[in-house]
């Protein structure tokens, strides 16, 4: 059934969802790029900041260095390499106010379906708005969302949790009371927040174990940059900032060339690096020695080596093992005599991935099967009309491929007002005998879980994934917009 339209409603050029740092990023563009075009953005939440207002838990912090992370027109001007959370949210408020993007928020409105009408040559957006359905309709949708479900964490089965007499916490949701001190805390999970938890909690609790399935890469990062204090007393801060921002995509981006070619070399490199780091005798094997590859899962980042220094006071320690049985008291593991005494159990076992935060899309009617479709230059979805997603990269800062997918909207939209365009719908060629890829090239686990609910790529163009920033801003900018790109004209 088609969605009616409410003569009450706004009708806007272009309907952004999400105000998280992607959302934020396309409204400051829209202003800048695309001027004439009306715009609203529509976030669920009642704040901005989108992850960065969602995640309460201790030592919330950015993966990514924020002079990359953080928005190319509104420079990080702080001299940390990586913040925390309510910082990055202040950034991002401040950037939303100072660019007058805030003024275009409705906030507590929940996209729940948009459905593309070929006669109309618009979108039709069914919204809860706090507890009441509204329209929307626009001709063009930026799903500025994430990859992420911010309502269900990832399942995964831990046999007899459900038996354990102490708390069990998953770091999205985590309590806002919630005493932690002096209490002895496990927590499950290797990944990022994991290992941003361990020396945040480690503090004022008794004594903190990560208890990890599989090993790691955790890589020291300094806070603060050589080079970015040296430019900033060098250069006016404009040329500053372009040097600063530079370094931090180009140099990670060569680290990471560096381990796809030579994984060995990487491997013992940061087998050394944790070694430096770890107390003294401190065994590596199996805790600190993965068994993929550097950048087959994404590397995990310790400001000043804060992970490593809770490790050498003897505050905590890192397991490794496959969970056997949780009692009411205890964490058996199987084929070891160790056994763990939690008071509280923190599950880090990663994000459940979603796409369009769970809306439901359609054309004509017809239900999308998103997991069925290829994204055409890492930003339009294939037989999907006028509408964008805002991702990122796996091996490098969020904001660095939406900001590219930013601007490629607004090219893509002053384009077709200048044509007269109405509608713009990628297709794969009938005769293109392409091979599939995965969107995002890791093997981490809530990635691998997550195939069904994400995109594809293809080994060809236009259908290739993301790889390299400077070459995505210039396809953004200059590349060719026409291929296996579908036009449809306004009638006249």
């Amino acid at each position: 059934m088609a969605y009616e339209k409410d003569p009450t409603s706004n009708f806007h050029d272009v309907v952004i969802v999400g105000a998280g740092i992607s959302g934020i990023n396309a409204a400051c563009r829209m202003k800048e790029q695309s001027s004439d075009r009306t715009f609203t953005v529509l976030e669920a939440r009642d704040a901005i900041g989108g992850t960065w207002d969602l995640f309460r838990y201790p030592g919330i912090r950015s993966d990514s260095d924020l002079y990359t992370f953080g928005f190319q027109f509104s420079p990080w001007t702080e001299d940390r390499t990586i913040a925390d959370g309510p910082s990055i949210k202040r950034y991002v408020t401040k950037t939303a106010a100072t660019y007058g993007v805030d003024k275009h928020i409705k906030y507590r409105h929940k996209l729940l379906a948009a459905n593309w009408s070929t006669d109309e040559q618009c979108w039709s957006l069914r919204v809860d708005v706090s507890g009441e359905e509204k329209y929307f309709h626009s001709r063009f949708v930026v799903f500025g969302t994430g990859y992420y479900d911010y309502n269900n964490a990832l399942p995964v089965t831990i046999p007899g949790i459900e038996n354990f007499q102490g708390k069990v916490v998953h770091p999205q949701f985590w309590p806002e009371k919630l005493d932690f001190e002096n209490k002895n805390i496990v927590i499950i999970g290797s990944g990022a927040t994991a290992v941003t938890l361990l020396p945040s909690l480690a503090k004022t609790a008794g004594h903190v174990t990560m208890l990890q399935r599989s090993p790691t890469y955790v890589i020291s990062v300094p806070q603060k940059n050589g080079l970015a204090y040296w430019a900033r007393k060098l250069f006016p801060s404009s040329w500053a900032h372009n040097i600063i921002r530079a370094q931090f995509f180009l140099l990670p981006f060569l680290y990471f060339k560096f381990c796809k070619a030579f994984p060995i070399a990487a491997r013992k490199g940061l087998k050394k690096h944790a070694a430096e780091q770890l107390p003294k005798g401190y065994p590596l094997d199996p805790t600190f020695q993965p068994s993929y590859n550097p950048w087959d899962q994404r590397l995990c980042v310790s400001p000043d080596g804060d992970f490593y220094e809770t490790l050498r006071e003897g505050k905590a320690d890192v397991v490794t093992g496959r969970i056997k049985q949780v009692t009411g008291t205890e964490i058996r593991l199987e084929g070891s005599d160790t056994v763990l005494h939690p008071d509280i159990i923190i599950t880090a076992t990663g994000l459940k991935l979603l796409w369009a935060g769970g809306a439901k899309i359609s054309v004509d009617n017809e239900a999308i099967e998103i997991a069925k479709k290829h994204v055409w230059k890492g930003v339009m979805i294939e037989d999907v009309p006028n509408a964008a997603l805002m991702m990122g990269y796996s091996n490098a800062s969020w904001t660095l491929g939406s900001d590219a997918s930013a601007q490629f909207v607004t090219r893509l939209l002053n384009r077709m007002k200048s044509e007269r365009f109405s509608q713009a719908v990628p297709k794969v060629g009938k005769d293109t005998a392409m091979k599939d890829l995965p969107f995002l090239n890791l093997s981490s686990t809530y990635i691998t879980e997550g195939k069904g609910h994400m995109p594809k790529a293809g080994d060809r163009r236009p259908w290739l994934p993301r790889s390299f920033y400077p070459r995505d801003l210039w396809e953004a900018r200059f590349g060719n917009i026409t291929q296996d790109m579908h036009y449809t004209r306004l009638s006249t």
